[in-house]
């Protein structure tokens, strides 16, 4: 009897992330079946694709509420798939505000659910762990400080790795890029203004500032800017100004980890894109930019002095972190002068590599995809034979 797992994933680095749990699932049980709702690249590994989820990937209430009707309407077709029994397990990826709502309906029809990639409740949600627990069969944590948060509250919890070093191992460079980047012997900055469309609306500027002050004073530096959307390109390129026009910018699309590579040093948004900054040993400064609402919320809900992965690996913060609120002189000003010491100095930019080195040689290794696949897999067979008994409960790990 073939396998049958229902996928509900919302965020392009989700897609790809459960991509490859689809194919290692596949590898090891070529008659799994996977659907729900994701992106492109689940549905070039396999998935029947219900809902392009990705395509609505939002942020933030404000940016929520336009659209709540819309996610009301995948979640009840994600009810009728789970009531027609066709559905043996679920896996939902981050996006937690409507993954709640999928992990709801499938305890109403018994489907055990597992949270691969879960929200990151250990900084902004502890108040949610009642829910997690309720409704999630096992977490398939992706860094130990899930496994150790989770675990001490009641949670059953795999520590699997992070899929992102699965990616970084596994991707073929495109060298036709790279030999862009170096053609004319100047050094690279890998400009990251992040995946989402908000991301980039809010944060491009100010990187755009800091980039004409970094001109004036590095002539011999190119700036690599890794778009993840042609549209978000696009609305880079428009918003350059007569004088912008010499600047030595040049535009990438989809070819992130081409830029990383290349890159002396980057500046970036906050992401997930930090661990593969991490893996590849490169320097960068983080910034996010944030409304004022939002931040007097956060404050008060996160309870983290840190909001990059690899500094939360590490003992010590390793990448310069800025959030800029209000008035964005002050980040533009710490962004530039952050970057200006990377470029200016190249003991300081050796020290941090090395320090990225040792983070990376504890945390960034390949196979996690692979050992979620088979922890889902053991716990679907004994899940499928506990249905028989009459329970839905996933053995301990």
């Amino acid at each position: 009897m073939s396998r049958r797992i229902f996928f509900s994933v919302g965020e392009p680095s989700g897609d790809q992330h459960a991509a490859r749990l689809m194919r290692e699932l596949a590898a090891i049980d070529p008659e799994i079946q996977c659907r729900g709702f994701g992106g492109s690249a689940m549905r070039e590994a396999g998935c029947d694709i219900e809902v392009e989820l990705t395509k609505h990937a939002v942020m933030g209430f404000l940016e929520v509420l336009p659209k709540l009707r819309q996610f009301f309407r995948f979640a009840a077709k994600a009810e009728r798939i789970f009531q027609s029994g066709e559905v043996d397990a679920v896996v939902l990826v981050d996006f937690p505000g409507f993954n709640w709502h999928i992990a709801k309906a499938a305890k109403k029809h018994r489907i055990p659910v597992y949270y691969y990639c879960p929200p990151q409740l250990w900084a902004w949600g502890r108040w949610r762990i009642r829910k997690m627990r309720r409704r999630v069969d096992r977490v398939l944590a992706v860094l130990p400080i899930e496994e150790q948060f989770f675990d001490a509250n009641g949670i059953n919890t795999t520590y699997v790795g992070h899929p992102f070093f699965d990616a970084v191992n596994q991707s073929n460079l495109d060298t036709s890029i790279l030999q862009k980047l170096n053609a004319d012997g100047r050094r690279v900055v890998a400009v990251l203004p992040g995946s989402r469309r908000h991301e980039v609306e809010q944060n491009w500027p100010l990187m755009l500032e800091a980039i004409r002050r970094l001109c004036r004073s590095h002539s011999d530096v190119n700036f690599a800017v890794a778009c993840y959307r042609e549209s978000q390109a696009k609305f880079c390129q428009e918003s350059l100004q007569t004088d912008d026009q010499n600047l030595p910018l040049h535009f990438f699309v989809d070819k992130t980890s081409e830029v990383i590579e290349g890159c002396e040093c980057a500046m970036m948004v906050s992401g997930s894109v930090s661990l593969e900054l991490m893996a590849r040993e490169k320097p960068a400064v983080v910034i996010y930019r944030i409304g004022r609402f939002f931040y007097e919320v956060g404050k008060r809900l996160v309870k983290l002095d840190s909001f990059t992965l690899p500094n939360l690996m590490s003992s010590k913060r390793i990448y310069p972190e800025i959030i800029s609120v209000g008035d964005p002189e002050p980040a533009i000003e710490q962004l530039t002068s952050s970057m200006q010491q990377f470029l200016g100095d190249p003991e300081y930019r050796s020290k941090v590599g090395n320090e990225l080195k040792e983070l990376a040689e504890v945390f960034a290794k390949p196979g996690a995809s692979r050992l979620a696949a088979e922890v889902l897999l053991a716990d679907l067979a004994e899940s499928l034979e506990n249905q028989a008994r009459g329970s839905t409960t996933p053995r301990a790990a």
